[in-house]
């Protein structure tokens, strides 16, 4: 696979994936198509050496394997959710002559940005079937039908002076005009909405609407920037592009190659969850592999768990923010993560190996240290480390603007990694 079409891709799957179960539902079908099959992780399992396997968990996480006789693996974990604002679950609010969706914030989101957007829904709806039975389904509006208007300056002068944002007050998005959101008086009430988009998902059989977890999403396509289509913009790259890059690494291996990826959702939360990093999905799958607990011990302590999420490239409008000595390039290569705090999992033998990988391919490194004086994010990486006791890098590809809602990446570094990660297995 060449460069562009590895981006074409990339630029589709951001596309395709507005929320953490449209994202999984795709790896899924990514992986149904290279040859895996699909495990459920209530049934039995009969694994067969030589095959390759996924499985997911909430279908917003997802696990995907080679089953071999070797317990070097090379592990490669990402997450698949990203910062967005939230539907609540009674969110019509009417008032001033329009309809408003109340919001809940999720994650650590830019929320400047997230104003005079086009913006659609799209998650996972959970209703009762005529025959009774609880089911899930995922919908994607993708017309934009909400916005959240600036205030004119003219009515807050010292808005580029100083600017604050309520959470509860200011970014609720406008939907409609028509205040008769109500069956009664003609309109359709937010039920029948959800309905019509199940209906457009081919999905007729609703006896009742139980729950949802819906998202706003900016409508405008992941696309190339620059003059020589240097950057990739788009929403969700942190984490999407790691999630991408992984998936297609394992997909380009044989079965006989021992690798694992992962991609788990709630990160930007803290991953405390039954699908986040820090629950069981990648133990309990480890230990079905290896139920003999002496293999599962050599797994674990011959086997390499790779972090791969973003990393702050240094910002050329505000450089102050990033210490000079350790402050990554964009389209200059993967960064190697590290902190002495262990908000990253780097450390000197796990770095020591990506970098001669890196280095026997001819890919470029960088290095990047959060200033001392700030505080320092953190990965998957130390939380999977901490639970398994597995040796752990983290890795990133450089980024601006972070945790916006469209964000800025190079186009030769997503690449770069992915070929580095196939190294490890030659």
């Amino acid at each position: 696979m060449n460069k562009q079409d590895f981006n074409e891709g990339l630029l589709g799957f951001l596309d395709a994936s507005p929320t953490p179960f449209h994202a999984t539902k795709n790896m899924a079908m990514m992986f149904s198509n290279a040859g895996f099959t699909k495990l459920d992780e209530a049934g039995k399992w009969e694994l067969q050496k030589g095959e390759k396997y996924y499985l997911t968990r909430n279908d917003s996480s997802i696990i995907a394997f080679t089953y071999s006789d070797s317990k070097n693996y090379t592990m490669v974990g990402t997450h698949t959710d990203s910062p967005n604002l939230k539907v609540k679950p009674n969110p019509v609010i009417k008032e001033h002559g329009v309809v408003k969706f109340g919001v809940e914030p999720y994650g650590g989101l830019l929320l400047n940005p997230w104003f005079d957007r086009d913006l659609s829904l799209a998650g996972r709806v959970t209703y009762l079937s005529s025959q009774n039975i609880i089911k899930d389904a995922l919908i994607d509006v993708k017309k934009a039908i909400a916005v959240i208007p600036s205030l004119a300056i003219h009515l807050d002068r010292e808005v580029n002076n100083t600017k604050s944002i309520n959470a509860q007050t200011d970014i609720t998005p406008i939907v409609t005009c028509n205040e008769n959101f109500t069956k009664e008086t003609g309109g359709f009430d937010f039920d029948d909405f959800i309905k019509e988009q199940l209906l457009h998902a081919g999905i007729d059989d609703v006896k009742e609407l139980y729950a949802n977890e819906l998202s706003f999403y900016d409508t405008q396509n992941a696309s190339f920037v620059g003059l020589n289509d240097d950057f990739i913009a788009s929403a969700r790259v942190d984490n999407l592009l790691s999630c991408y890059v992984g998936m297609l690494s394992i997909c380009s291996v044989d079965a006989q190659t021992p690798m694992l990826f992962i991609a788990s959702d709630h990160e930007e939360v803290g991953s405390a969850s039954t699908s986040g990093a820090a629950g069981s999905f990648l133990e309990n799958t480890l230990r079905r592999l290896f139920s003999d607990y002496e293999e599962y011990m050599q797994l674990i302590r011959t086997s390499l768990f790779i972090s791969a999420d973003n990393a702050h490239a240094v910002h050329p409008n505000y450089p102050s923010k990033h210490d000079k000595e350790h402050s990554p390039y964009i389209n200059r290569g993967s960064v190697v993560k590290i902190n002495a705090n262990q908000r990253y999992a780097s450390n000197s033998k796990t770095i020591s190996k990506f970098l001669n990988v890196a280095s026997s391919l001819g890919e470029p490194t960088q290095n990047y240290v959060t200033r001392s004086d700030m505080g320092c994010g953190s990965t998957v990486g130390p939380i999977t480390a901490t639970r398994l006791g597995i040796d752990t890098l983290d890795v990133g590809l450089p980024t601006y603007a972070m945790h916006s809602i469209r964000e800025l990446c190079g186009a030769d570094d997503a690449y770069s990694l992915y070929k580095i990660i196939l190294g490890f297995n030659d």
